[in-house]
């Protein structure tokens, strides 16, 4: 049967309010659009992808976006987690997508598909009260689905995982895939053109996983946590040692002879949001690639493929070999938070924020330089999602775990309110002063360009430059921060 949750969701909601009056529109329009997302698939209510073209839930969009949607409906975020926890093989996989049809439920098994799951499913139990059964069922499927990499997608014994197919990774209609198959079923590998891959990506898949089982054990008290840490150090030890090239600052997979393939991927930012770069590789991707105008610095940036790679296409239909995709924009948030890029997020976030707000419409793909939508399918889960997350992570407060961040990083006045059961959260932004209020109770004040942590009672536990400048923020009556705080710089304090 699976795992049924029986205690009582939490109430949420958010109102945001801007005298930006286009980015007014696009966020109630967004709103609208979400709830059309949202179905009963036998009995659990899903967001499902969304548009004309994804009327499922796929692993690689639907569990970080519930989680993001959880600010707003935290039945849907519990949803989109059990819907893949629930519907795990018994030998450990996990379904790539999944359908409801005549009343049943369809299950893919032919696609690893992204598997953006073990942190989003991990945050959404925060939003349940670390609820232990639904901790379990989750350390079960992440545990079972990690041991059935490993036992299948290591064939050669290199201590490195294989993609066998396109849509192990969702980069749909690829170029640099040649022609090999879209999914494919069993545990025997294929034997493409140059697939199987040794793969940047399904590496991150297992240290992702591994990672968020030593965070379960911590919770759960069950002794494992040292062990799942060793067992994601090691993962992210031989993706460095494997697929990692010093001389050019950047992963690349490898063919199936074992030769490195040349293209230079945005898979790179895949591997920061998954968390399985060090530091160090993370700041020269960023430094040397990703904010190179040439490759995906393009003046809409995040391409797929970098520009002036041979294996570019700037093609428009769904095709994951140039044009920047909404989902990258979503997962960039969160792969550029990891390692600290505060202001290169924020760039990002008000590109893609001044794109939407000038055509307003949600779709796939984006032409990297006449900065403009390329497909028409509207309503696409993704870009309305990614709207949501960068209000929030630039206009508004969002939670994270047990922390709340308020951010005012430029922009217009306003007001953001974040609902969580009976607390009202209140951001409100005047001139270069915003002002955090907790059911009308004010918390503190700060200028604008930083980034605000409290726990739920307004306690701050950090503070984040994300544009820099001057800084003074006042908790109660005195100055608990005064001076300089720099862009990407963070300042901790006690819990």
């Amino acid at each position: 049967m699976g795992y049924t949750y029986r205690g009582d969701l939490p109430q949420t909601g958010v109102r945001f309010r801007t005298e930006d009056a286009a980015l007014q529109e696009l966020f109630e329009l967004a709103q609208q659009k979400a709830k059309k997302n949202i179905f009963d698939f036998g009995g659990t209510k899903v967001m499902i992808e969304g548009s004309a073209l994804y009327r499922g839930v796929w692993i690689e969009t639907q569990p970080m976006g519930g989680e993001i949607y959880a600010a707003q409906d935290a039945e849907v975020a519990l949803g989109n987690q059990l819907i893949f926890i629930n519907n795990a093989r018994e030998d450990g996989r996990l379904p790539g997508c999944i359908f409801f049809e005549e009343g049943k439920l369809r299950c893919r098994y032919d696609m690893l598909q992204g598997y953006c799951f073990p942190v989003p499913a991990l945050k959404t139990a925060w939003w349940i009260g670390l609820d232990k059964g639904y901790l379990s069922a989750l350390y079960k499927a992440l545990r079972a689905h990690d041991e059935y990499l490993w036992k299948y997608r290591d064939p050669a014994g290199t201590g490195c995982l294989q993609s066998w197919c396109v849509w192990d990774t969702g980069e749909d209609n690829g170029v640099r895939f040649g022609k090999a198959d879209d999914s494919w079923s069993g545990e025997t590998p294929p034997c493409f053109e140059r697939m199987p891959f040794y793969s940047m990506d399904v590496m991150s898949y297992s240290y992702d996983g591994r990672k968020t089982l030593a965070r379960i054990s911590e919770l759960l008290g069950n002794g494992e946590e040292a062990m799942w840490r060793e067992k994601a150090e090691y993962v992210r030890r031989r993706l460095r040692e494997y697929l990692w090239r010093e001389e050019k600052g950047a992963c690349y997979d490898r063919d199936r002879f074992g030769n490195f393939t040349d293209t230079l991927l945005h898979n790179n930012l895949r591997c920061m949001y998954h968390g399985s770069f060090t530091q160090d590789m993370a700041e020269r991707f960023v430094r040397e690639h990703l904010l190179n105008p040439n490759e995906f610095w393009t003046p809409f940036p995040l391409p797929s493929v970098a520009a002036n790679d041979p294996a570019f296409r700037n093609l428009g239909e769904n095709n994951w070999s140039g044009q920047p995709q909404s989902l990258t924009y979503q997962r960039a948030i969160f792969a550029l938070e990891n390692y600290g890029f505060y202001s290169v997020m924020k760039q990002l976030g008000e590109k893609y924020l001044s794109v939407m707000k000038r055509y307003k419409m949600f779709v796939q793909q984006f032409d990297p330089f006449l900065c403009k939508p390329s497909m028409s399918h509207d309503d696409y889960g993704p870009s309305i999602l990614a709207v949501f997350a960068y209000v929030a992570h630039l206009y508004g407060i969002f939670r994270d775990e047990d922390t709340l961040a308020w951010t005012s990083a430029g922009g217009a006045d306003g007001e953001y309110e974040q609902t969580i059961g009976e607390n009202r959260y209140t951001l409100s932004r005047i001139g270069d002063t915003f002002t955090g209020f907790r059911n009308g109770k004010e918390l503190f004040s700060a200028s604008a360009g930083v980034r605000v942590v409290t726990d739920f009672a307004g306690k701050i536990r950090a503070l984040i430059g994300i544009d820099g400048g001057t800084v003074r923020l006042n908790a109660g009556a005195r100055t608990l921060y005064g001076g300089e705080l720099p862009a990407d710089r963070c300042i901790r304090f006690g819990a």
